[in-house]
């Protein structure tokens, strides 16, 4: 290998025009690690938020955004089974994803499903590994509840209704358009809500409230969620896009027996990760590789194209995941 490489860094915090072409050194993989050659990287809300200043990486982390890619392990660190020089595979990455090579833990790679690009493969890991353990874990969905999806056309909308229709779930999602009303009902939606036109409250208070609710919106949506929960309902909060302070009446969450919890993943460790993993390549991934899940495809762009990706993003016209071309 060379000894430098291409990416994108954050010059300083602001918008999508602070996202610069650089070179930096080649990462070395440290104990547990491997460095991938990445072909593809998934571009997400964090990196948006991170780019603003408003979410920090980890002190071990690059400084580069990017939380999932695809491509090819080229070093191996002390310790690291399982995985050889050669394997192609997707993988959850600490950052760094913003370039033609990052180190990440062994344990959070994950093999390339039967039949799927490196394209697709790049958009897996950051949103089933939110929704996998938000949703499921965290969230207890169970065969035949009402489960109700904010955003349900983002990345994370579109994986939740996938699994949540296999695993049984009766599927609720509300969105900004028509377009994006159909394409989450072709994905197995029971009704998209466009909430432009309808009160979502009120539509599942008439299906009997929803069992489950995953909201990255936030702010004003926090009460009304409370209200639009069925008895001993859970809501699991991921983002807070419309903000994180609100005035709310808990008296509802006891008198009701609600339960509120969330979760970020990246913050959590390693050991945390590597466990979501698990679970994933063993209930997960043979369903990617019989085609009965996939990740829904928006658009691409060149790596250097970075900041006409993270445009794209915060102006909310996509569906489906956002990638871009590293190789």
């Amino acid at each position: 290998m060379t000894q430098t490489m291409r990416a994108v860094e954050i010059s300083e915090p602001g918008g999508p025009e602070v996202l610069r072409p650089c070179t930096r050194p080649i990462p070395e993989p440290g104990p547990g690690q491997v460095v991938l050659r990445l072909a593809y990287a998934g571009v997400n809300r964090p990196d948006a938020l991170q780019r603003a200043g408003l979410y920090a990486p980890p002190p071990t982390a690059s400084d580069l955004p990017g939380l999932e890619g695809a491509g090819e392990v080229v070093a191996l660190g002390a310790g690291v089974s399982g995985l050889a020089i050669g394997d192609q595979v997707c993988a959850l990455l600490p950052g760094g994803g913003y370039a033609e090579y990052v180190a990440t833990p062994a344990a959070h790679c994950l093999p390339v499903p039967e039949g799927m690009d490196l394209k697709q493969a790049a958009c897996l890991p950051e949103t089933f590994f939110t929704v996998w353990s938000n949703v499921f874990q965290r969230g207890g969905l169970r065969a035949g509840e009402r489960f109700l999806i904010h955003g349900g056309s983002s990345g994370i909308g579109t994986t939740a209704i996938q699994l949540a229709r296999e695993f049984g779930a009766r599927v609720f999602v509300t969105v900004g358009s028509n377009d994006k009303a159909r394409a989450c009902v072709d994905l197995g939606a029971e009704r998209a809500i466009i909430y432009r036109e309808e009160d979502f409250v009120e539509v599942m208070r008439g299906e009997g409230g929803a069992n489950l609710i995953l909201d990255m919106v936030g702010g004003l949506y926090i009460p009304r969620n409370f209200r639009a929960l069925a008895d001993d309902g859970r809501l699991v909060q991921i983002a807070f896009l419309q903000g994180a302070k609100v005035e709310v009446n808990f008296s509802d969450l006891m008198r009701r027996r609600l339960t509120m919890t969330g979760s970020t993943l990246r913050p959590q460790s390693d050991l945390a990760k590597a466990r979501i993993a698990d679970d994933l390549r063993a209930q997960v991934w043979p369903l990617l590789a019989a085609g009965r899940v996939a990740p829904v495809m928006d658009s691409e762009f060149a790596l250097e194209d970075a900041a006409a990706a993270h445009d794209r993003m915060e102006k909310g016209a996509h569906i489906g995941k956002i990638v871009l071309k590293v190789a």
